[in-house]
């Protein structure tokens, strides 16, 4: 008797016959064979063929969760730009400083160079102190020194006269009369030789057509007024806060006359020329040198008259 199941089993060089569809039943895909050599199925399926996106649908790119999360200042994130940030807000701020600065003290310097050559009647160059800034002392209303230095040509009707002031402790404070106050003011002023013989001439009369000449003599302290026909000899001196000319010798025709007779003339000369300046200024001395006269005025703690059309001095309206 034969085995059953022989009548089963199957040759072993025979290939197995691929499983036929059941009727009613859809046919499934063909067999594909058996799975390439090497493959394991714990690696999962294969990978797919590469099929091209979708239109309108991109893959995600590189470091775009890294510019999204950084938002718009997400540059400030790196040291180098918050230092370059730094350095250009200070460049800016600087560069406003210094303009402001440059201004002010351009605005400043017109203001008073208006009023002291109003009074002096003379070009004059003002500058203020370097230090502290002008804006600084703009925003005090405190002033430490101001230099103020005339071209030369005159001081009011004196000719030849030049002035180097130095005004200290300047208060802007505006109440009633006043505009403020001024600590102390000092002023140099150098009279040339043939600035005394134009003023002279043009101030004096009778003996200004006398003087042809000046000559100083810085030993004696005196000065010499030379004429076709004799000579006066006056020495400076400070009189009632002022300059005078007190006549010394005076001759005339090779004979000595009494200085009486033009001493009142230089009196009322000098004292229109060198009294009555503003703010207190008087003189304090006079010295003869070999090309001239340099005397000394100043004023403490005077009061800056107030800007307004009822001040008494009109060159101070613009301060």
């Amino acid at each position: 008797m034969t085995d059953p199941s022989e009548q089963w089993a199957r040759p072993a060089n025979q290939q197995p016959q691929p499983q036929q569809p059941q009727p009613g039943h859809p046919a499934g895909p063909p067999y594909a064979g058996p799975p390439p050599q090497g493959y394991s199925p714990a690696q999962g399926y294969p990978p797919a063929q590469g099929y091209p996106p979708a239109q309108g649908h991109s893959p995600a790119q590189a470091g775009d969760h890294d510019e999204s999360g950084g938002g718009r200042f997400g540059f400030l994130r790196d040291p180098l730009s918050i230092v370059l940030v730094v350095v250009i807000v200070l460049a800016i701020g600087a560069a406003a400083l210094v303009g402001g600065e440059i201004y002010a003290r351009q605005r400043a310097d017109s203001i008073v160079s208006a009023t002291t050559k109003c009074e002096i009647q003379d070009d004059v160059t003002v500058s203020f102190a370097k230090f502290p800034p002008f804006l600084y002392q703009y925003a005090t209303s405190h002033y430490d020194t101001i230099s103020v230095t005339t071209a030369g040509n005159q001081i009011r009707n004196i000719k030849g006269m030049k002035a180097q002031i130095s005004i200290d402790d300047v208060r802007i404070d505006k109440s009633g009369s006043s505009s403020g106050s001024i600590g102390a003011l000092d002023a140099t002023l150098t009279w040339s030789t043939d600035g005394i013989k134009q003023t002279i001439q043009n101030s004096i009369p009778l003996i200004g057509g006398f003087v042809t000449g000046v000559k100083t003599n810085a030993a004696d302290g005196t000065v010499d007024l030379e004429g076709m026909l004799g000579s006066i000899v006056v020495k400076p001196e400070v009189v009632n806060n002022g300059i005078s000319l007190q006549v010394q010798q005076l001759t005339g025709l090779g004979f000595t006359l009494p200085r009486e007779t033009v001493q009142p003339a230089l009196d009322a000369f000098s004292g229109q020329l060198t009294q009555n300046y503003p703010l207190g200024v008087h003189a304090d001395s006079v010295q003869v040198t070999d090309s001239g006269v340099v005397s000394k005025f100043s004023t403490r703690n005077a009061s800056i008259p107030a800007s307004n059309g009822n001040s008494q001095d009109p060159c101070f309206a613009g301060l």
